[in-house]
């Protein structure tokens, strides 16, 4: 009976049992009761061992002739249903099984196991509605593992493929089904793959790794180039099970880049004037370096195309470009545009916000028309130049920039130093290297060029054929003086692509502005020399008393022609 009891005890102490469990002894007494027995029928240890069985039969004493006839024939009885009466007088209903324990076909005693049946429903439905719940966020974890826009696997400790979304089915060109139980480099077919690759060290060393970049071959055969993280899987022992990898198809991303890097090649910004060469051979040299850069001319010059290509040919090439447009905000935004500020720190601030050097990390921040900053704005600016360190509006947390500097302005600086409109130190600070970008009217042996480059751009834009400028529209053309400079040519030039519907652009497809400013200067620059034709005259006839003979001597003319023009000039004498 001890060892029943031992057995017992043993079992309470391992783990909570929902089933109650009595030992009822040869003489009718019940001799063990565990906890479980005691929750259902609401008796305790006090009151219930040492007591006759049949206490708990109070209510239904025909369920007792099961456990005499256990006792006295050594019968077994399982899945019973029996009513129980609790401590209180409450019938229970249970379910029940019962075993005797015997010793060289004596029974001992009978083992007495039942459990509520209205426990076991509420234990049933909520096992139900845990199971529900699991089923639930296993299809919203599914959910969000194949909406992701990146894709994603998982490999177990044998390098084999245990999970494969839909991103990367469609990235890779596999099947889920085709992919689940492959080694991960028979579905890549990396060139790094088993040969130091980044999963290579998350599985042999436990390192996550983040941003890398390599080319896998789809299943058409296809290189595509991919960004790829990685990290370790655990288990809930803290085991390492495997590791997870996401990737992302960046073969646009690489286009885009390819573009731009070709777009803006120092070679492209067309130019073979004198001034421009000095500047190409001028831009090659500051790329190289990481000093400041202040780039002067007047509106529509290209500066921020030489910022471009600037950046895009140096060191930070990988890391971003990010311009402000300094005259586009108030005084009072200004300063929350270059160094963000946080939530509450002004009225209106209702969030926080990312300022430009922050976005420019690693990279570039153009400042275009620097000159228009206010001095208070200034004053900041140059503490930020000169400990590359900030902090936004509102906090005391500094951030450290590395960020490289490129200004442009289309005022003289010098005269807003004097005007007290500068400080006189930011300038120095920004103006470590100078490029000054000549005007179009002083680089006009480069009008053919510039001319025919955007024939061939808008050619394309607009899927024509135009093949030149009639001679009287490109006179025209020569002729105007270009205030708004290239960016002005451009848009004159996509103008005449608008209107023209045949192949050579011709008077009538220029902008009026155009013909009107060359007519109105033409008519300026005729009433101009015959101002000066009529003082001539009039001098020389005013030297020889009137006389035309003696006057059209002096000026070297026949005086039949000096009086044609004295008669047209309107000169009497």
């Amino acid at each position: 009976m001890k060892e029943v009891q031992q057995i017992i005890v043993r079992n309470k102490e391992a783990i909570i049992i929902p089933d109650g469990i009595a030992v009822i002894g040869k003489d009718h007494n019940i001799i063990v009761f565990n906890e479980a027995a005691c929750r259902i029928t609401g008796f305790n240890d006090e009151n219930i061992l040492g007591k006759d069985f049949r206490v708990l039969f109070e209510k239904s004493n025909q369920d007792t002739k099961l456990i005499l006839e256990s006792l006295e024939e050594n019968r077994s009885f399982s899945n019973l249903s029996i009513n129980l009466t609790d401590s209180k007088g409450k019938i229970k209903n249970v379910l029940a099984s019962i075993t005797p324990i015997h010793k060289e076909n004596e029974v001992l005693s009978v083992v007495f196991v039942f459990r509520n049946t209205k426990e076991m429903l509420a234990m049933a439905e909520e096992i139900e509605e845990k199971t529900q719940e699991l089923i639930d966020q296993k299809n919203k974890l599914d959910a969000i593992f194949n909406s992701n826009i990146e894709g994603t696997f998982t490999i177990d400790n044998d390098w084999i493929v245990t999970s494969f979304n839909r991103s990367a089915e469609k990235i890779t060109g596999y099947k889920k089904s085709e992919a689940v139980g492959k080694k991960c480099w028979e579905i890549f077919s990396s060139t790094l793959c088993r040969n130091g690759c980044h999963m290579e060290q998350t599985m042999l060393k436990g390192k996550s790794t983040i941003g890398n970049e390599l080319e896998i071959i789809n299943k058409k055969s296809i290189k595509i180039p991919i960004r790829v993280n990685s990290g370790i899987l655990l288990n809930n022992k803290n085991e390492k099970i495997g590791a997870v990898e996401t990737f992302i198809d960046i073969s646009e991303i690489k286009n885009l880049s390819d573009h731009l890097k070709t777009q803006f090649k120092f070679s492209n910004i067309i130019g073979n004037n004198k001034k421009m060469d000095k500047i190409f051979n001028l831009l090659e040299s500051v790329a190289e370096t990481d000093s400041s850069v202040l780039i002067t001319g007047e509106s529509g010059t290209g500066k921020e195309l030489v910022a471009r290509a600037i950046h895009l040919n140096s060191s930070r090439s990988t890391g971003p470009f990010v311009a402000l447009n300094c005259s586009a905000f108030a005084e009072t935004l200004i300063e929350s545009e270059l160094f963000g500020h946080e939530k509450g720190s002004f009225t209106g601030a209702v969030n926080t916000k990312i300022g430009r050097f922050e976005l420019a990390h690693n990279g570039t921040l153009f400042l275009d028309e620097v000159g228009d900053i206010s001095l208070p704005v200034q004053t900041k600016l140059l503490r930020v130049l000169e400990t590359r360190q900030f902090e936004r509006v509102g906090s005391n947390k500094s951030f450290t920039m590395n960020v490289r500097i490129i200004a442009a302005t289309n005022k003289n600086l010098l005269h807003e130093i004097k005007e007290g409109r500068l400080r006189e130190d930011l300038y120095y600070r920004i103006n470590v290297i100078n490029i000054d970008l000549p005007p179009l009217r002083e680089r006009m042996d480069d009008f053919p060029l510039l001319v025919n480059h955007f024939i061939k751009k808008y050619n394309e834009k607009f899927s024509k054929s135009v093949t030149h400028f009639s001679p009287e529209a490109y006179s025209l053309l020569e002729s105007y003086p270009w205030p708004g400079n290239i960016r002005e040519l451009e848009n004159v030039i996509e103008h005449c692509f608008v209107l023209c519907k045949c192949d050579v652009i011709r008077t009538e497809h220029l902008p009026e502005r155009i013909k009107q400013t060359v007519e109105k200067e033409f008519t300026f620059g005729k009433n101009a020399l015959e101002d000066v034709e009529r003082k001539i005259i009039l001098e020389a006839l005013s030297k020889h008393i009137g006389s035309r003979t003696n006057a059209a001597k002096e000026l070297n003319i026949n005086p039949s022609t000096l009086w044609r023009k004295m008669k047209k000039l309107g000169i009497k004498v």
